[in-house]
């Protein structure tokens, strides 16, 4: 639903005035830091996608049945955006004026990870895992926010590794795993 998740972002950023950096200078460092960082990820997502394990876990997940639109839409304004605002903009900023850099992050973080164990469920992926590998890179995407300044870092990076894994799953899946599924 990414009409109704990109609206909900925005009126929470909105509503909080959160900082989003989205103009120069805070801008350039945000896309600096977004695509080095994001370019990283993803050669790794790709790397990993030609694990046989992996490669199995992808041959069989189900995938949206709009491809492009899965891509195009509802990754980048359904979920990157409503997250990133949310969690990094929103959360991110307020919980680090509360507690300081360090828990604030870690809240953060933690608050990302567990908003992830819907999707672990839907998907069948492990919940556990799930929660921490997500609470992992909510840590790292609001520190990328600090540190650029902007939140076209960690949107970039959520990016990347988003539509990393959705290319590899269907590529995977076009291609055929290495034990013949389609």
């Amino acid at each position: 639903h990414p009409i109704p998740n990109a609206s909900l972002g925005t009126g929470v950023v909105a509503i909080t005035r959160s900082p989003l950096g989205l103009r120069p200078p805070e801008l350039l460092s945000g896309i600096r830091h977004g695509v080095a960082a994001g370019s990283i990820a993803a050669v790794g997502i790709f790397a990993l996608a030609t694990l046989p394990p992996v490669r199995r876990a992808m041959a069989t997940r189900e995938l949206p049945e709009h491809t492009a639109r899965w891509l195009l839409v509802d990754i980048p304004v359904g979920t990157v955006w409503p997250e990133e605002a949310a969690y990094r903009a929103t959360l991110g900023t307020v919980a680090e004026a509360a507690f300081g850099p360090t828990r604030g992050r870690v809240l953060q973080a933690a608050a990302f990870g567990l908003w992830h164990i819907v999707d672990a469920r839907v998907t069948g992926q492990p919940v556990v895992g799930t929660v921490l590998l997500t609470g992992v890179a909510g840590w790292f995407f609001g520190w990328l926010h600090a540190r650029s300044g902007s939140l076209a870092a960690p949107m970039l990076v959520h990016l990347a590794v988003n539509e990393a894994a959705g290319l590899a799953a269907l590529a995977v899946q076009r291609i055929g795993s290495d034990d013949g599924q389609r």
